[in-house]
């Protein structure tokens, strides 16, 4: 099993172990690093190497904000980058209580990567193809992304789960 943190996080894994397959063909990745998972996924696949599970957690999902969002989301990180991660953090574990989580070095390239992102439906219907088993979960309370786009967009290629009253971080309490 391969794991893909979130923007700004490191060792947040653990949030996520009740969901994960422990397989040694399985790649998961949270928020904005379940695009790197998928990436990893397609790479690792036209080297010849075998992946059966691809776990998306709260997937980074922006495609369905507009750009005046994304600027202010930029504008806001380079005015204070301390601030917006602060903000960041306590809006992935809203409605609920902040928790302790670990950060990483984090630069501008990445949140703008993150915002811009544009999943590629034909390229996640080649994993299926392929045998690839897609998983995404997502929180219904989540204030980072929008739930319903999210699983609006994946439902034809993956098995969505649905977290009632999860956050971000699909805690429910």
């Amino acid at each position: 099993m391969k794991y893909f943190s979130g923007f700004s996080l490191q060792n947040e894994v653990n949030f996520f172990e009740s969901f994960m397959d422990q397989g040694d063909y399985s790649i998961c990745g949270f928020s904005y690093g379940a695009i790197k998972a998928f990436e990893y996924v397609q790479k690792a696949l036209q080297n010849g190497n075998r992946v059966d599970r691809l776990q998306l957690f709260s997937p980074a999902f922006f495609q369905s904000k507009d750009a005046k969002f994304k600027r202010l989301q930029l504008m806001a990180y380079r005015k204070n980058e301390d601030e917006y991660l602060r903000q960041f953090i306590n809006a992935c574990f809203l409605p609920y209580e902040r928790r302790d989580v670990e950060h990483s070095v984090t630069v501008l390239e990445e949140l703008e990567e993150l915002l811009m992102y544009e999943w590629d439906k034909d390229a996640l219907k080649a994993l299926v193809k392929k045998g690839v088993v897609i998983e995404v979960y997502l929180g219904g309370e989540d204030q980072i992304v929008n739930s319903a786009a999210v699983k609006e967009f994946f439902l034809d290629v993956a098995t969505v789960t649905y977290v009632k009253n999860g956050n971000h971080f699909l805690l429910t309490e």
